[in-house]
């Protein structure tokens, strides 16, 4: 039976890559391979706070609801495909010197406090949670994995190979997104808040910002990004080629919030 189960595996590969289509990209993985990926590695970031310092929900339950209002507006857009089957979890990382967020497969949600201190408005941190709910949404991740791994992982999972997924989930942590990958969720963050109360390019607020420090403070993680001027660019005709009409910034609400966070 487990045969027969890996041949319809290469059968199906097969005929699949025959008929994705680019923009979609090549996954072997299934919705629920995501969801479990995403679940291990957030088991794996949670039993570690050493490292990933995770902020007490309760504790800071102001922050939290206003960090998921945001998401919910995203989510609600209806321009998010999986919305309905990913988790969307949201957590935040107490770490000041830290400029990132990042988004697991399955839609487990990370967010530095050092971005959040970074960024100015609510649109900015839409923006930038927007492309982080498109790395996962678009499953770049296992696209990515998938190109890493190709067809032999494949039959290894079906196989039985525990050890190779827990390899997967491990890798899935340090994961850095190709070029076109981050140019796509950059794209679909201008689209999810296409539509809502948001400046639909908040997300171009952080490059702007990272620009006129003149690389200072510049992530390393951005090092192998499209470049910063660029991206900027890429967000305010993208929001053009929208049609996008809103321009909300919420300044004053986000540094409220902002004022909350630990020092």
């Amino acid at each position: 039976m487990k045969s027969l189960f890996i041949l319809s595996i290469v059968l199906f590969v097969g005929i699949y890559s025959c008929t994705t289509s680019k923009g979609a990209g090549f996954n072997l993985f299934t919705i629920a391979d995501d969801k479990k990926f995403g679940a291990e590695v957030a088991t794996e970031i949670e039993s570690n706070p050493l490292k990933y310092m995770i902020l007490d929900s309760a504790k800071n339950a102001a922050v939290y609801k206003y960090v998921y209002k945001v998401r919910d507006i995203i989510l609600n857009s209806g321009q998010v495909i999986h919305k309905n089957d990913f988790s969307w979890r949201v957590r935040i990382i107490h770490n000041d010197s830290t400029l990132n967020a990042f988004c697991t497969p399955g839609g487990y949600i990370y967010v530095y406090t050092g971005i959040l201190k970074f960024l100015d408005s609510e649109d900015q941190f839409a923006g930038v949670l927007g492309h982080e709910i498109a790395h996962a949404d678009k499953r770049h991740s296992t696209r990515q994995m998938t190109q890493m791994y190709g067809i032999q992982m494949m039959l290894e999972i079906a196989a039985g190979n525990r050890e190779l997924v827990k390899q997967i989930s491990g890798a899935l942590i340090g994961l850095k997104f190709s070029r076109n990958h981050e140019t796509e969720a950059d794209l679909f963050s201008v689209t999810y808040l296409c539509g809502t109360v948001y400046n639909a390019a908040g997300g171009a607020g952080f490059f702007e910002k990272i620009q006129a420090l003149g690389g200072a403070r510049t992530p390393e993680f951005l090092s192998t990004h499209p470049d910063p001027g660029n991206r900027v660019q890429n967000f305010q005709t993208n929001k053009t080629n929208l049609g996008c009409i809103a321009d909300g910034k919420f300044v004053n609400e986000y540094k409220a919030m902002v004022a909350l966070l630990p020092k």
